[in-house]
């Protein structure tokens, strides 16, 4: 698929806002905090939910140990198209939803992730289906697992309290447009 994944950004945003949630990819910025939170380097499975036209994929995957997997997960199969081009035998794309994340590691040949990743937008979308989506992420890290959500709103912290507890840490990233806030979880026992 050719053209310019700010325009095909940009795209998806205009044709459903609630799921892409900005109108424009992340910042540099944005993406060191995502690797610095996402703790990569003992990571054997990494998880993206919502990876878009693929700017923080490539810096995952930068940061990944040679021998990890991706799985980059979109709904938007125009998404999931940009990511398969990516040309690393390390990723995987898939078409499908955060709520089915156990069942999409399992089809891979994945029993569980070390890290997810999400910048889906929670604020967006109906509070039961975030609480779905966070409970799938739960129950699909293995002990010790990292969950790091990037988001404008703290939509995300308060469904994720109830599950994970509170917030290992959080921080703003101010220089990426919009101003986002960084949240990391780490999954016990």
């Amino acid at each position: 698929m050719g053209g310019n994944k700010n325009i095909d950004f940009f795209r998806g945003f205009l044709k459903d806002p609630k799921q892409v949630g900005s109108i424009i990819p992340s910042s540099r910025f944005m993406e060191r905090k995502i690797i610095e939170y996402g703790d990569l380097a003992e990571a054997r499975v990494v998880v993206e939910l919502g990876p878009g036209t693929g700017g923080t994929t490539h810096s995952l995957l930068e940061a990944m140990r040679p021998d990890a997997r991706l799985i980059a997960i979109d709904l938007d199969p125009r998404f999931t198209e940009i990511i398969a081009a990516i040309n690393d035998a390390r990723l995987i794309a898939h078409t499908g939803s955060a709520c089915d994340l156990d069942a999409i590691l399992k089809q891979h040949g994945l029993e569980s992730a070390d890290v997810v990743i999400s910048g889906i937008p929670f604020s967006t979308m109906p509070r039961e289906l975030g609480t779905r989506v966070i409970q799938a992420v739960h129950d699909s890290l293995s002990n010790d697992g990292v969950f790091v959500a990037y988001q404008f709103r703290a939509e995300v912290a308060r469904l994720a309290e109830p599950v994970f507890g509170p917030p290992l840490r959080s921080a703003p990233v101010p220089l990426n447009i919009p101003p986002m806030r960084i949240w990391q979880w780490r999954r016990s026992g």
